[in-house]
């Protein structure tokens, strides 16, 4: 049968940030009689603000600084008996990527590298690397199982099938047990708004129009963050060493239509007449159509997506509307229909 892993010293690098907040707060509170060091840059998108209901927590510690410093992560893997990785951190922006690809490749491949040097080095017995579905590129019919090819096609998902290449050169050559998560886009409360759900909810709350890439029909599958949470739980103590798990779904909507649901929500306009509130804006330099896995490995441990979209929706929507202003130090600059990328060749900017 399956035999659990019962971790004790868990280090959760990115633990400020969207994803990681939530899985570190679900987990502190679930297992007081695990130890938790998060490790957090506290970059843009990051605020400790994520983690108010356990700061004061005596099995939490909250560590300002960067994966890349070998110094630090090594004083504590050592300092804290770490035996246990959860790695969240990682620059995940796709618009930036073009504009800033090497910030990406310094933090996502070398950032990761760096943990793993020191998880060889401190005997790490589980090592959870969070990568995601970009990395298979578009994906047409079925859906990208775990033993797909990697395809990236932008610096982002590059950088991140960069690492996942590092893990498995640590898995194979020194045997250091990692697993690996690939997953579908992510929403719900605490996510910076430069992505696109909350960025739409926000523009849309101070009065402006949702801002389209080309003509919106980009599919996208969209998973509550409190299902990938779960699912976290479960690898966390249940995954299988040097395993790929995805954490996907089903539901797929297009940016046009989530766009169209918002203004629904929000009542800006009645059914039909959403369209005067979304303004189609150039195409990223390249954009899949499509990321479409099959979770039927994370399945067979017991998982499945149980938030339906239309209650995570308008959950998510309340949370930004009822959103503390300071929240996160500047976030309005992100509401910019290209965030940083200076780079256009048409002249356009």
């Amino acid at each position: 049968g399956m035999v659990d892993y019962t971790p004790k010293n868990i280090l959760i690098t990115g633990g400020c940030g969207f994803i990681g907040s939530h899985v570190c707060k679900f987990l502190v509170q679930k297992y007081p009689q695990y130890n938790f060091i998060n490790l957090d840059l506290l970059d843009t998108c990051a605020t400790t603000n994520n983690l108010l209901p356990i700061e004061r927590f005596s099995n939490y510690t909250f560590v300002r600084g960067d994966i890349g410093n070998m110094d630090l992560v090594a004083h504590l893997m050592k300092h804290h008996s770490i035996e246990t990785v959860m790695h969240f951190a990682a620059q995940s922006h796709v618009d930036a990527s073009f504009g800033n690809p090497l910030a990406h490749t310094l933090t996502n491949v070398l950032g990761t590298h760096t943990l793993l040097e020191c998880a060889k080095q401190y005997k790490i017995k589980r090592f959870i690397h969070v990568s995601t579905d970009e990395v298979y590129g578009d994906v047409f019919g079925e859906g990208a199982a775990e033993t797909a090819a990697l395809e990236p096609t932008n610096p982002y998902s590059c950088s991140k099938a960069g690492a996942e290449f590092v893990c498995k050169a640590y898995m194979r050559s020194y045997q250091l047990p990692i697993i690996i998560t690939r997953g579908n886009n992510v929403y719900g409360p605490n996510q910076y708004p430069e992505k696109v759900l909350p960025k739409f909810i926000l523009r849309l709350l101070r009065g402006d129009k949702c801002c389209l890439h080309g003509t919106g029909e980009a599919l996208r599958s969209y998973l509550h963050v409190d299902d990938v949470v779960r699912a976290f739980d479960l690898i966390l103590h249940r995954g299988a060493d040097c395993q790929i798990y995805n954490i996907g779904t089903k539901f797929e909507i297009s940016i046009a239509e989530m766009a169209r649901q918002v203004v629904r929500a929000l009542g800006l306009a009645a059914p039909g007449a959403e369209d005067a509130l979304i303004e189609f804006v150039p195409d990223r330099n390249i954009n899949d159509m499509r990321y479409c896995i099959d979770d039927a490995r994370l399945a067979a441990l017991g998982w499945a997506p149980r938030v339906e979209w239309a209650a995570g929706l308008a959950e998510t929507i309340a949370w930004y509307r009822a959103m503390d202003p300071n929240h996160w130090r500047d976030w309005a600059s992100a509401l910019s229909p290209h965030p940083v990328l200076h780079l256009k060749a048409s002249g356009t900017r």
